[in-house]
């Protein structure tokens, strides 16, 4: 495929290389031409100097016969206006911008464009990790509304049904794993001591589960008490 990665900083750099080494033909565009050496010394696409919101930088680039363009500047308004010209006027099929600044994300969504905002993103992910959920994240969509959660099913949850775990919450059974092996969850499926449970959720269902299991877990305590 042939596609154009806008700005050679740190991200745009590492993303030209990656798809260079697939096989992909890559054109990496940048006003600095100093930023070319973040590229590695291997690779073998092309390089265009020049001012991105420039017709004829574009033209350069090779828009017209590009299958993809990611814009992944520093700077989100450049980023949203290359990538709309990119989508609205050369109609290139795949256009993905890069969000450095949250407070623009607004903008790229009202341009209705696919955006990755690993600021959000790592904010996110560095949550999870400082409050030690035991839910662990592997996939997120969008800018993290909604996830694909791997949970290890607690003791508490032996011979409980799917069903009865999430009616209540925004969680949706994807996957079981068990003795290493994963299957697709059914309706009459109940859960054993060992299970991971992968969950397509967002953070409402997962604080709802969260209520739910420290009720279960009081439920339980209280009767031992007993």
């Amino acid at each position: 495929m042939n596609m154009i990665v806008v700005g050679c900083g740190r991200v745009g750099s590492q993303l030209a290389y990656r798809l260079y080494q697939t096989g992909h033909k890559v054109v990496v565009v940048d006003p600095v031409a100093e930023a070319f050496e973040n590229l590695p010394a291997d690779f073998r696409g092309r390089t265009v100097e020049g001012e991105v919101l420039n017709q004829d930088v574009l033209h350069r680039a090779g828009i017209e016969q590009a299958d993809s363009l990611a814009a992944v500047t520093p700077q989100d308004p450049i980023n949203a206006v290359v990538a709309h010209v990119a989508r609205t006027v050369y109609h290139v099929p795949i256009v993905v911008v890069r969000n450095y600044n949250p407070r623009w994300r607004v903008i790229h969504e009202a341009f209705g464009l696919q955006v990755v905002s690993s600021t959000s993103w790592g904010a996110q992910r560095i949550e999870e990790l400082l409050t030690q959920s035991p839910e662990h994240t592997v996939l997120s969509a969008g800018h993290g509304e909604v996830m694909v959660c791997e949970l290890a099913v607690p003791q508490s949850w032996h011979g409980r049904s799917l069903p009865e775990l999430l009616a209540v919450t925004e969680c949706r059974p994807v996957a079981v794993a068990r003795a290493g092996r994963a299957v697709l969850p059914t309706d009459d499926m109940t859960l054993e001591p060992g299970d991971v449970l992968y969950l397509s959720t967002t953070q409402a269902g997962l604080d709802a589960l969260r209520a739910w299991q420290a009720q279960a877990d009081a439920v339980a305590a209280a009767a031992e008490k007993e």
